[in-house]
């Protein structure tokens, strides 16, 4: 009896109805009375109906899987698995547009209707709509959105809107931010060090003080320039390093020179730069370079140095060592 079935199978018996009248399922027979009798091999059927539906396999597709002796299953399960992954990537996406909804503490559906066309905009195609969803309302945006955003934007002008945006929300994105400084792909690696960058805050010094010890050297720079005006000495290997290869050179020069103001850091940069020359490992230009970054570093050790340099093989570093020397001497 149906019934009966339905309870073994765990089945209901409307659904059961609507196997037999989709031909998935056709009891063996009928008692005196007019019920249903299912066989074992019916029940086992009807088992194998629960399971492939279990796969996400359509109800006609069931029954081929069933019936037709040709049928191939590897197709369908690679497009199970294909549509398996949509649909995850989908209810993640959306998992993770009401975690924002609910992190900006709407008050009413009006609040959750103007955070969701915000979100819409931050999702935008077109780069102006981007920013200007940033640049109009970035105080009702989520910060973890502006993270996520900042994370994965290319256009640099979006970038930077994003990164002002960020840096008014304070602490609220640094753990989103904190996990790109150690994602697989550099260039979110780089993203997540200048949004850290433009955070005022100690635990965004803290973040990019543990930067400084980072594989990648984009990631250590960008920390290193940051922290120079935060007066964080930890700086100074990394931006005499950024003066010798001559990357960001200028800036990293600028932020040994903000550093320079405390007389310990001061001594600490002369001597390193002192000792990266005393290697001898450094060609004209990154001779130079260090001659420059000395110029407003002050002591006698910087002096020495300048005065060596002054005195140096290459004409274009020694003209240029003296040219500081004259300039430290009008001070």
């Amino acid at each position: 009896m149906i019934g009966d079935v339905a309870r073994r199978s765990g089945v209901s018996a409307r659904m059961l109805r609507h196997y037999e009248s989709l031909g998935l399922v056709r009891p063996t027979g009928r008692t005196s009375a007019g019920y249903r009798e299912y066989s074992a091999e019916d029940i086992r059927r009807i088992f194998h109906i629960e399971i492939l539906r279990s796969l996400g396999l359509s109800l006609r597709d069931v029954g081929r899987a069933l019936d037709d002796p040709g049928f191939a299953p590897s197709d369908l399960v690679g497009d199970l698995v294909r549509r398996t992954r949509e649909r995850i990537a989908a209810e993640t996406e959306l998992l993770a547009r009401l975690r924002r909804i609910g992190a900006a503490e709407p008050a009413g559906w009006e609040d959750v209707l103007q955070i969701v066309a915000l979100l819409q905009g931050l999702g935008s195609e077109s780069a102006s709509k981007r920013q200007r969803a940033v640049l109009s309302s970035a105080e009702d945006v989520p910060a973890e959105a502006l993270a996520e955003a900042a994370l994965s934007e290319a256009d640099l002008n979006v970038a930077g809107a994003l990164r002002w945006a960020l840096a008014q929300s304070g602490d609220a994105a640094l753990p989103l931010l904190a996990d790109g400084l150690d994602s697989p792909a550099p260039e979110v690696r780089e993203r997540a060090v200048r949004s850290i960058a433009e955070i005022p805050t100690g635990e965004a010094t803290a973040l990019l003080r543990d930067a400084l010890a980072s594989s990648d050297a984009v990631v250590r720079g960008h920390a290193a320039l940051a922290l120079g005006p935060r007066g964080v000495p930890d700086a100074i290997p990394a931006l005499i390093e950024m003066v010798v290869e001559g990357t960001n050179d200028t800036d990293a020069a600028d932020a040994l020179s903000a550093l320079a103001g405390d007389a310990a850091s001061a001594d600490r940069i002369a001597a390193g730069l002192a000792d990266r020359l005393a290697r001898g490992t450094s060609g004209p230009p990154a001779r130079r370079r260090l001659a420059q970054a000395l110029a407003d570093i002050p002591g006698s050790t910087a002096s020495r140095v300048l005065a060596e340099l002054s005195r140096d093989e290459d004409r274009g570093v020694a003209v240029t060592a003296a040219y500081v020397l004259d300039l430290r001497d009008a001070r």
